[in-house]
């Protein structure tokens, strides 16, 4: 039965989809088959008005109909650019989720039941929301300090429902990845229906504000020494699963350049100052905000970028931030062939390509950069590029590094918003450049020296532990061979269990070949 409801679910998906021209704002390119014919199918489907849309109202328009599942089903898509193109890509990042305001009571008996006190016992007042989304809403709300003063926070708060419905929703879109497996054979390169499972694990990350809460935690961790970038203050006694309570931020969203300017801020600093923020978070820290469309980023009195909603977040390790310092060192030193020894190197690339085809293909896309000024090379552009040559070459996809790639997208334009003449090298040269000379350079060699003694210390203490293990295992494995394996009573009477079902649906198997053989043999005489 659910099975059922899941495609009637999926039917109606594809119906909302393209009667609001979504999927034909999709690109066609590579596509051949059932495939094109479903997309010139769904193009032709479209209400007229759709085609004076951009992606981004079409993609809100649906999802309106549709629903809160479908927002984060389009804020999710827009870390995967290799799945709907760049452009796109780009463009539902900045998708603007707002949803219908839920009740005040409803939040606060959200909030009762999460914290496990009265509201009152927490806040002096709470107000009407100000901001509502496909999973939570936020209002503000008023504190006690010692002094007896009251305190402006932020209190946000799940949505009800929530969890029950993406979890059907959630059922349609595993039916429509297995499909697509099934019948589209050239998209499992993609893994569609690996991708709904991490869709599904993000998600329910998203949906525990705990989660969120520890991310902010993580992040003002690594920017305390940072000047001119911080993310709200989260209050730990008023934050639950369904409630998260944190400092209240005053300040003007960096997409309202006009305001930007009449508070005397410096729109070309700040254009600097986001894209070397991000760039820190990722190569310094591994761990990044990965949803900074203008919308999540305020500009605070002092002129300090101010994050907000750390729902979605990337976190890269070390090898994947070497990676990405070779690549961008050799796109820089045009050494094609060390960008493509680099993605071997990796295991990016399946091993049985030739690696001078693979180097001349990414010399087809570093090439241009050279060739114009680098105030005009647009980074998504060179990325196109990019996915189009690992695609050629059978390169796996790799989610952490395409989250990177995507967030790099939309940073940039925020920069190009605040500056339309933003030079995106010379500004991230000094971050790049310093940590490719500690972690590439000679630096490097001291660094992994010094890891490497503190992993030897670590050994050192375990072994003593390590050799008590071994002798103990020495001893069991020994009387296991001198007296056999001994089993716990329960276990025991557990498998006695198990046989003897197994016994019982054995003789009635062997009663039915019996009974049939007889009546077999009957029918023949």
């Amino acid at each position: 039965m659910s099975s059922i409801l899941a495609g009637l679910r999926l039917i109606k998906a594809g119906w909302v989809f393209a009667r609001e021209g979504v999927i034909a704002s999709m690109p066609r390119e590579g596509l051949s088959g059932p495939a094109l014919t479903a997309h010139k199918i769904a193009t032709k489907m479209s209400r007229r008005r759709a085609g004076r849309l951009n992606n981004v109202e079409r993609m809100n328009n649906a999802i309106a109909r549709l629903g809160p599942s479908y927002a984060k089903l389009g804020q999710f898509l827009a870390t995967r650019p290799d799945i709907i193109g760049l452009e796109m890509a780009v463009d539902l990042a900045t998708l603007q989720d707002q949803m219908k305001q839920f009740p005040k009571s409803q939040s606060i008996a959200r909030l009762e039941d999460s914290l496990g006190a009265k509201w009152d016992t927490f806040f002096t007042r709470i107000e009407e929301p100000v901001a509502a989304a496909s999973i939570a809403q936020v209002h503000p709300a008023y504190v006690r300090m010692p002094d007896g003063s009251e305190k402006k926070v932020a209190v946000k708060i799940i949505r009800p429902g929530v969890r029950q419905r993406f979890q059907k929703d959630l059922e349609t879109f595993f039916m429509f990845a297995n499909l697509q497996e099934k019948y589209f054979p050239a998209t499992r390169r993609l893994r569609p229906t690996a991708i709904a499972q991490t869709l599904a694990q993000s998600t329910r990350i998203e949906m525990d504000l705990r989660l969120e809460a520890a991310a902010l935690s993580e992040i003002a961790e690594n920017t305390k020494d940072d000047t001119d970038f911080r993310v709200p203050k989260v209050d730990w006694v008023r934050t639950g699963r369904n409630v998260l309570t944190m400092e209240w931020v005053d300040g003007i969203k960096m997409s309202d350049t006009l305001a930007l300017k009449q508070a005397g801020h410096d729109l070309n600093k700040l254009a600097v100052n986001v894209i070397q923020s991000f760039l820190r978070h990722a190569m310094r820290d591994g761990f990044f905000h990965a949803d900074m469309h203008p919308g999540n980023l305020f500009v605070d009195a002092k002129g300090d970028i101010v994050a907000v909603d750390m729902g979605i977040a990337g976190r890269i390790g070390m090898k994947e931030r070497r990676f990405l310092a070779e690549i961008l060192y050799g796109f820089i030193q045009r050494d094609y062939r060390r960008v493509a020894e680099v993605h071997f190197e990796a295991g990016y690339v399946p091993p049985h390509h030739d690696i001078e085809a693979f180097a001349q293909a990414i010399r087809a896309v570093g090439e241009p950069i050279h060739d114009q000024p680098a105030e005009t090379i647009s980074m998504g552009n060179l990325l196109t590029l990019l996915f189009d040559v690992t695609d050629i070459f059978d390169m796996q996809t790799r989610p952490e590094l395409l989250l990177l790639q995507k967030t790099m997208v939309v940073v940039e334009g925020n920069a190009r918003m605040l500056d339309p003449q933003f030079n995106m090298w010379k500004a991230a040269e000094p971050v790049v450049g310093d940590w490719v000379r500690q972690n590439l350079g000679p630096a490097a060699v001291v660094n992994d020296a010094r890891n490497g003694i503190k992993a030897g210390l670590r050994l050192m203490k375990a072994v003593p532990e390590l050799a008590n293990r071994t002798e103990q295992l020495a001893r069991e494995v020994g009387d296991m061979a001198e007296n056999g394996m001994k089993l716990d009573p329960s276990t025991v009477k557990a498998i006695g269990k198990a046989e003897a079902k197994e016994s019982r649906w054995g003789r009635r198997a062997l009663w039915v070949i019996a009974l049939s053989s007889l009546y077999i043999a009957w029918s023949l005489s």
